[in-house]
């Protein structure tokens, strides 16, 4: 009976940690910012260049990585293989922070903190493997916040409940899952305390 309910755990922690990856959880916040700031065309222009400069080319080079074995899991749990990752990230997100700028002659302020906590977490790697899960979903939190106080504590919740299923999975220790939330706080603290002095 206790191997069951420790299976059905596992499974249960399985889908709340692949549902709420990095890549889905900041798709969420970008349909969601869409639907509440911009028309349809709008929405369109801005979500199309980062679906086609980071989300995709992303999904590619995961599914590319663990195809060749270069890459164990979708996860990259390991963190010798993670450097090569995260690499690549920050090389779309620069692409499109430059696009972007020439586009509308102004940076993306969420992709350059998204830039920011990758160099964060990129540092942390080289000491301990920070959960980009759970630092990922506190900053969409911080995003959220910024838009409805009342979508970032709900997003708050899930980014403990997925910190809480990495370590469930054996993905992360608790340490590292600590690490990531503290690394994505101080990252989000700074991204809300600017975008209350831009808008003064």
């Amino acid at each position: 009976m206790e191997e069951k309910q420790s299976s059905l755990l596992h499974k249960i922690s399985k889908v709340i940690s692949d549902f709420f990856n990095p890549l889905v959880s900041l798709i969420i916040f970008f349909i969601y910012m869409s639907i509440r700031e911009y028309t349809l065309k709008d929405s369109m222009m801005n979500f199309i260049p980062i679906l086609a400069m980071i989300i995709i080319p992303v999904v590619i080079w995961l599914v590319w990585n663990v195809k060749t074995g270069r890459y164990t899991n979708m996860d990259v749990s390991n963190r010798v293989q993670r450097k090569t990752l995260y690499i690549f990230i920050a090389v779309c997100v620069i692409a499109y922070l430059i696009f972007h700028y020439i586009r509308n002659g102004s940076v993306d302020f969420v992709m350059l903190f998204i830039l920011i906590l990758l160099f964060a977490l990129q540092v942390s790697n080289l000491f301990i493997k920070s959960s980009m899960h759970t630092a990922f979903n506190i900053f969409v939190a911080a995003l959220f916040f910024n838009l409805d106080w009342k979508m970032g504590l709900l997003w708050l919740g899930i980014a403990a409940l997925v910190g809480i299923t990495r370590v469930i999975l054996k993905r992360h220790t608790v340490k590292e899952v600590f690490m990531g939330a503290g690394i994505a706080f101080m990252v989000s603290f700074i991204y809300l305390y600017c975008n209350i002095q831009f808008q003064h």
